[in-house]
């Protein structure tokens, strides 16, 4: 039924305010980033004839990752599969964005730590590439 599939991958270790934050703050920027028509935005009108714009018809899948190590491996692996991903690490919180983009810019790949990562592709890539992944509860 779809083409495309979208799935947050959340680290499991952070404190779920930290994750809620991650998440929003990813999404706002992937949404933007996507389009209302690849992600198949509409509006839901109850039976008041109220309007809830702006919901996927399409699943959002909210996943667990062990650690921060699993979440950029999972980051290097959609950008090599040439799928579509948005990330947020430990440097882009606490502070104005203008130091945290400052501490990110100073911050190698490797010792960034990973609160979550939003993949949108090709449903079958993108499932392969998160079947390891358990759901968040």
């Amino acid at each position: 039924m779809f083409t495309n599939k979208l799935v947050a991958v959340m680290n499991g270790k952070a404190e779920p305010g930290v994750v809620m934050n991650a998440l929003a703050h990813m999404c706002i920027g992937f949404g933007s980033e996507i389009g209302k028509e690849p992600l198949r935005l509409t509006t839901y009108v109850d039976a008041d004839e109220d309007q809830h714009p702006h919901i996927s018809e399409m699943p959002f899948i909210i996943l667990k990752a062990k650690n921060s190590n699993k979440l950029g491996a999972l980051r290097e692996a959609a950008r090599e599969a040439g799928i579509q991903c948005v990330d947020f690490t430990d440097t882009m919180t606490i502070g104005t964005y203008q130091e945290q983009i400052e501490r990110t810019k100073q911050t190698k790949r490797e010792d960034l730590t990973y609160y979550g990562i939003v993949l949108f592709g090709d449903w079958d890539k993108v499932s392969e590439l998160t079947k390891k992944f358990s759901l968040w509860r």
